[in-house]
């Protein structure tokens, strides 16, 4: 049975993202650019107010999304997460008085609807007791996501936004993956667990490639990007190996919810962003 916390907390958490993507952003553009990924950009940025109020925003979202994956399967939390653009543009048009048209407010509707119907389909959350074995691959992926990703940060000049939002979201979907297998909170427990480094990891790599999009591009394409990735990979996970599970015959209903939201959220990448005037420091 589904915890009544459950969907308000996961639709908090997905608020608590898009403001802080609107604050991140508004910092990061008036941060001094890099030609290529580089670490020192965060170190910078954690000086600014704006974006220090994105990072606490982040870590209220991430708790209220933990509070959710314990009753919640992980598709269905990381789906209502990715509305988190919908927030953003939201926050963009009435702050900075950014007019949605008629396919923005399409858009958003078509999320909201698609998150109904996959709220609808959700069955129990797999096991809580995830496999060791599954705990030590979640911390192979993740790592060889970290060289991959340190690779390309070190080879690759000006990256586009739209690939650094992806790497961003495969790293915050380890987090969410990792977040959903650690069997312990405890202290001792969690220094030896891999899922636990796999969630360090993941969030360092989000963390970077996420601030470094933002200086790049529109913080609604941005977005768009980095929710793909934080939201297919984990919900197929979430099924194939931790047990997530569905409603009997509502395949058909998820297949539609999940290809609404991800449309709405598609569409929704090509709002315009925050104006350069307003962002400069």
């Amino acid at each position: 049975m589904i915890d009544a916390l459950g969907l308000p907390a996961a639709a908090t958490s997905a608020v608590c993202y898009g403001v802080a993507s609107v604050l991140q952003s508004k910092a990061a553009k008036s941060s001094a650019a890099s030609e290529q990924v580089d670490p020192r950009l965060v170190i910078r940025l954690l000086t600014q107010i704006p974006y220090l109020a994105g990072l606490l925003l982040d870590f209220a979202g991430f708790a209220l999304s933990v509070l959710a994956l314990r009753s919640l399967p992980l598709y269905v939390v990381q789906a209502i997460i990715a509305s988190n653009l919908a927030v953003t543009a939201l926050v963009v048009a009435v702050l900075y008085r950014a007019r949605l048209a008629r396919r923005e407010w399409l858009a958003i509707a078509a999320i909201c609807a698609g998150l109904a119907m996959l709220g609808l389909s959700a069955g129990k959350e797999g096991a809580h007791g995830v496999a060791l074995s599954i705990r030590v691959g979640l911390l192979s992926g993740t790592v060889v996501l970290g060289v991959v990703a340190a690779w390309l940060a070190r080879t690759t000049r000006q990256m586009p936004a739209a690939m650094l939002g992806a790497v961003a979201g495969l790293g915050y979907g380890a987090v969410a993956v990792a977040a959903r297998t650690i069997p312990s909170l405890q202290p001792l427990q969690l220094v030896a667990d891999p899922a636990a480094w796999a969630l360090l990891i993941g969030a360092a790599i989000g963390t970077l490639f996420f601030a470094t999009a933002l200086q790049r591009g529109r913080v609604t394409t941005v977005t768009a990007t980095m929710v793909v990735g934080e939201t297919v990979v984990p919900a197929a996970l979430g099924i194939a190996l931790i047990g997530d599970s569905v409603r009997h015959g509502s395949a058909p209903l998820i297949a539609v919810g999940f290809l609404l939201s991800l449309a709405g959220t598609l569409t929704l990448a090509r709002f315009g962003d925050v104006p350069e005037e307003v962002l400069a420091p």
